[in-house]
């Protein structure tokens, strides 16, 4: 099996940042109005459908839960920092999620199920609003991004097997393209471009990257077309 592409991410150059593309209003960022758009459901484009293969594994069905988390200042989106020893994606940030099981009824299903296992996020604290358009990673899971939000009384307990960390980043910071760097990479005769969307708190830099960048950028673009 091919294996991923061997670089530190933060060390490869940023060739640009969206400073030039208007940040989603705040009142876009509401729940209520959330909620109104996906309702609304007209047609819109998604920037990024993928990234390029790199293993030649059958692709896997899988799906994300991208939570939202009602603060009283405004919408946060729950991440998680995987552990270093996971098979794919180790040691990134990423949305709880996984691959789909046959019991599975649907990748909402997936979604919910996965959150709980990795986090111990309760089903019943979650109100799904809506889904994003498939988003295949370059190691072969086809992943379903489904929003929801969530209300702020979970008690999380991390899979220390799965999960390294549990952290949260405001929306609002997430949904400014001022904040959306664009990377550029040759590898094995292949250029390969991502978004990274570094965010600092009060305990390290979160380096956003690759697949969950990227589906943070199609939830940009569905929320300011």
């Amino acid at each position: 099996m091919t294996q991923p592409p061997v670089f530190d991410p933060r060390q490869v150059p940023v060739e640009a940042v969206d400073q030039h593309l208007p940040a989603v209003p705040a009142q876009s960022l509401l729940p209520q109005a959330l909620v109104q758009r996906f309702a609304r459901g007209h047609s819109w484009s998604p920037e990024l459908r993928g990234e390029p293969r790199f293993t030649q594994r059958p692709p896997v069905e899988a799906a994300v839960l991208i939570p939202l988390v009602e603060r009283s200042d405004g919408l946060t989106v729950l991440l998680t920092q995987r552990t270093a020893n996971l098979s794919s994606h180790s040691g990134q940030i990423a949305f709880p999620g996984g691959k789909a099981d046959p019991q599975d009824a649907h990748a909402q299903a997936t979604a919910l199920r996965e959150a709980q296992e990795e986090i111990n996020l309760d089903p019943r604290l979650v109100r799904v609003i809506g889904s994003l358009p498939v988003y295949t990673t370059g190691s072969a899971f086809i992943v379903t991004p489904v929003v929801a939000l969530v209300e702020p009384v979970f008690e999380l307990k991390p899979n220390p097997h799965e999960v390294a960390d549990v952290f949260e980043v405001p929306l609002a910071y997430l949904m400014n393209p001022a904040n959306h760097r664009r990377h550029v990479v040759q590898w094995e005769g292949m250029r390969r471009e991502w978004f990274s969307m570094p965010y600092t708190d009060q305990h390290a830099e979160r380096f956003i990257w690759g697949a969950t960048a990227g589906m943070l950028r199609n939830l940009y673009r569905f929320l300011a077309d």
